[in-house]
């Protein structure tokens, strides 16, 4: 409810400021903005229409709103008002759904602009989800009453009557307000407000050590974010000075369920707890600047931004479990304190007529200086391990290095080079210090106007200190282990680009290849290598001045081997993972039939299939079961221009979205006996949508 309210308040307030447009006339030169190509007058265009959906779909909801069968009402519209030097603009998209958005610009050229919005983001996860919990609170889950407890899921007579529907999904809202302000021809003032709300549930874990069951927690957060800004320009420079906070709040400090499994009675803990993430502020102050030196052919450019981040929440217990004996908490909260810390420096300069070089330099910081303490370790709310563990202050330093420079060789030839250096240092991690090395070589070839190539290949070594084994196995990590982004690495890559674009030609065509290889040659346990290629094109055609068509096709091949020991020592077992995507596209539209009719149609295929072959020294070789996905989506759209004002529109859509994964299909809830799941089932419903829409223009002086 509150939502639509202020949706009410944003159209009530788009009329209001509307008709403030006999305002004051302001002074307009040296201003630049999207308002200008406005002429005096009212302009603006509304729709109406009603879309049926025929098949639930959480796939096709996704983002949309469309996410169950039955009938939808929306509404659409976009305007502009000008007069005596002011400026309004307002559109509004999918009133009548969950994706709806509202935004409205107004202002004077030269003086002033102000913004206000307000969208929402439906994210469907899960269609098929049942859960025996009921949400008696915002962060508690509660059984039925009628509820028989067992050791294992086939023994929980209760189960099927106690199944209710609960989808996954969750709503992002986002009001925005903002403002600049001409103080002057040199000063500028920016002020931004911005406020996300998302709410919903996702699907966690509960376990109870040896039994678990996958919940659907409920999440509540908001993040209000203000960002003020003050810039002064001159000529050839400008130097900006900003303020940012980000807040993130979330409503519920923990999620609380009760077991559904029998009680040990030597603990006779029957409800179970865990956090969830704090509240956490994070304030940074930054300055920008930027000079040109024209004689030089030189500019230069600098940031520098100093922040920190705080989090303070009140710590909950150890433990829910009140046979558990625990040390108390060393602090009433983490205190926890991490300073940031950005710096970045740019040089291009054109040396001389026919090449320029640029050299830039960025250094990162995170300064964790969060308090290190003692702390009890309890086993998911069942038995303390009567072991003491530390809080670990991760902090690291990064700076990256790069130079580069091209050359026109010919007219028709360019050349560039570069060379990167990236250096980080970190604490408690396996490895303290990381290097990468980075080299690359770049040709663009232009024989005619009408074709293009381009040529980009290099090659990166990425280096590291001594791994720490003994941090690694105090982790209870195997030595031999080579985490994937702490290990030595050797990547090749070439990317090749060819176009074809002739000027009064009706066809233009494009071809994109990429081909990469990592090399992990120092790790025995871990990621050993992988491989990846890619090949791209599209292809466009102007038929004639009122019809065009296109067709795209893309392929995509991700391929990875890894090692692991099923004894914790060498080596033993070797898998290879094999990614593979293809995607089709085409489509055409064509304008004015009659004078009267425009009709467009797109159509989409994708399919995703990924291969994982394990060949272990006990076992021998062995296939998991093959993932993939097949999409089909196709849209037809055809407008009616009835008249000068009005016009019809009439929207087809069809969407066929099969996947195959063994981790969901046929795993109901009660399907492993140790694990109660939700029954999450693949995608796999075609779905059709027919709507049908009425837009109406207005123009006015």
């Amino acid at each position: 409810m509150m939502k639509r309210n202020l949706i009410y308040t944003l159209v009530i307030g788009a009329a209001a400021l509307a008709g403030t447009a006999h305002a004051q006339a302001v002074d307009t030169s040296g201003w630049a903005c999207e308002f200008c190509p406005f002429e005096d007058g009212h302009r603006a265009d509304y729709e109406i229409g009603a879309t049926s959906v025929d098949g639930d779909s959480a796939y096709f909801g996704d983002a949309t709103g469309y996410d169950e069968d039955g009938a939808y009402a929306n509404v659409d519209g976009n305007g502009s008002y000008a007069k005596d030097g002011y400026r309004l603009r307002w559109t509004a998209e999918d009133l009548g759904l969950d994706s709806r958005a509202i935004e409205l610009k107004t202002g004077r050229p030269g003086s002033y602009d102000i913004n206000l919005g307000y969208r929402e983001l439906p994210r469907r996860q899960f269609n098929t989800t049942a859960t025996i919990f009921e949400q008696n609170a915002g962060d508690a889950l509660a059984l039925p009453s009628s509820w028989v407890p067992a050791g294992l899921t086939s023994g929980m007579t209760q189960l099927d009557s106690s199944l209710v529907a609960r989808n996954i999904e969750s709503d992002r809202s986002v009001f925005d307000l903002g403002a600049r302000f001409v103080a002057s021809d040199h000063w500028r003032i920016s002020a931004d407000y911005r406020r996300h709300e998302r709410d919903g549930s996702r699907i966690t874990g509960g376990s109870s050590f040896t039994q678990a069951s996958l919940l659907p927690m409920p999440f509540d957060y908001v993040t209000d974010e203000v960002d003020l800004g003050i810039r002064y320009g001159a000529d050839n420079g400008f130097v900006t000075l900003g303020w940012y906070l980000s807040d993130f709040s979330n409503d519920n400090a923990a999620l609380t369920w009760e077991q559904p499994y029998s009680v040990d009675p030597l603990i006779g803990n029957d409800t179970f707890s865990r956090a969830q993430a704090p509240d956490s502020q994070l304030q940074q102050v930054s300055l920008q600047a930027g000079y040109s030196f024209p004689k030089q052919k030189t500019v230069v450019s600098f940031s520098a931004a100093i922040g920190e981040i705080e989090q303070d929440s009140s710590f909950l217990p150890y433990t829910i479990t009140s046979s558990i004996v625990t040390t108390p908490l060393p602090r009433a909260n983490l205190d926890g304190s991490v300073d940031t810390s950005n710096f970045a420096l740019a040089v291009t300069s054109r040396v001389i007529d026919k090449g320029r070089i640029k050299f830039s330099y960025r250094y990162d910081e995170r300064d964790n200086k969060t308090a290190q303490d003692q702390w009890d370790r309890v086993i998911v709310d069942t038995f303390g391990s009567a072991e003491l563990e530390a809080n670990i202050p991760y902090s690291f330093e990064r700076s990256t290095l790069s130079l580069s420079a091209d050359y026109d060789l010919f007219d028709t030839v360019r050349v560039s080079a570069g060379y990167d250096r990236k250096d980080i240092d970190r604490d408690f991690q396996e490895i303290g210090e990381q290097t990468e090395d980075s080299g690359w070589g770049r040709l663009r070839w232009q024989p005619t106007p009408t074709l293009e190539m381009d040529f980009r290949g290099g090659a990166s070594e990425r280096d590291a200190d001594r791994y720490d084994e003994v941090l690694a196995a105090s982790l209870e990590q195997n030595p031999l282990m080579r985490k994937y982004h702490l290990a030595y690495r050797y990547r090749r890559f070439g990317e090749l680009t060819l176009t074809y674009s002739p000027a009064d030609g009706p066809i233009s065509i494009t071809l994109d290849s990429l081909y990469a290889d990592d090399n992990y040659n120092q790790s025995e346990l871990g990621i050993t290598g992988g491989e990846e290629l890619r090949v791209a094109a599209d292809l466009s055609w102007a038929i004639s001045d009122n019809a065009s068509a296109y067709l795209t096709a893309g392929f995509e091949d991700i391929e990875s081997e890894q090692a692991g020991s099923e004894v914790f020592a060498a080596p033993d077992w070797r898998a290879t993972h094999d990614d593979d995507f293809t995607t089709v596209g085409l489509g055409f539209r064509v304008r004015n039939i009659a004078d009267k009719v425009d009709i467009q149609l797109d159509y989409i295929r994708s399919d995703g299939a990924s291969e994982i072959i394990v060949d272990s020294a006990s076992g021998g070789p062995s296939e998991f079961p093959e993932l993939s996905s097949e999409l089909d989506y196709l849209r037809f759209k055809l407008t009616y221009q009835y008249s000068a004002r009005l016009a019809m529109n009439l929207n087809l859509r069809y969407m066929r979205f099969v996947a195959e994964d063994w981790a969901l299909e046929g795993v109901e809830p009660a399907t492993i006996p140790t694990v109660l799941s939700l029954g999450a089932e693949p995608y796999s419903p075609d779905v059709y949508a027919i709507g049908i829409g009425f837009r109406y223009r207005i123009d006015a002086e």
